[in-house]
């Protein structure tokens, strides 16, 4: 009786391994676009995270030329070496401080990620001009 019974168990599980055929076909072809979709998405976000930290850094970096006392040209050619292509840089001051806003749009990753959208970065810097009296400390001297 054990016979059949392992017999019949054993036939069971050759009838669900014959039906079970393509299915693993079928489910990768299913999962294989999503992960490729969110594996798109990942580097499109991680472009864009670049992207906004290097505007940031542009912005702030014309900020504390400007606060030293460079040229305003000199200072946004300055930001605008590290900013990414397509932000622009803009410059206001008030008082003792200057403020460097950065503004633009970047593309997407590029290569086979170039149909992604671009997206929008900006960014302000504030700083405070350094006094610029000649001479050192109070007395004039060293």
């Amino acid at each position: 009786m054990s016979s059949t019974c392992s017999g019949s168990a054993e036939g069971g599980a050759a009838r669900r391994r014959a039906g079970d055929r393509g299915a693993v076909t079928a489910e990768l072809a299913l999962a294989l676009p999503v992960l490729l979709a969110v594996t798109a998405g990942l580097v499109w976000l991680l472009a864009v995270a670049v992207a906004q930290v290097r505007t940031v850094d542009a912005a702030r970096e014309a900020a504390r030329a400007l606060a030293r006392g460079d040229d305003v040209g000199e200072a946004l050619a300055l930001g605008e070496q590290v900013a990414p292509d397509g932000v622009r840089l803009s410059v206001s001051a008030s008082g003792d401080r200057v403020v460097v806003r950065a503004r633009g749009r970047v593309s997407g990753p590029g290569g086979l990620f170039g149909v992604l959208p671009g997206a929008t970065v900006r960014a302000q810097a504030v700083a405070i001009t350094e006094g610029r009296s000649g001479g050192g400390p109070e007395g004039g001297g060293p």
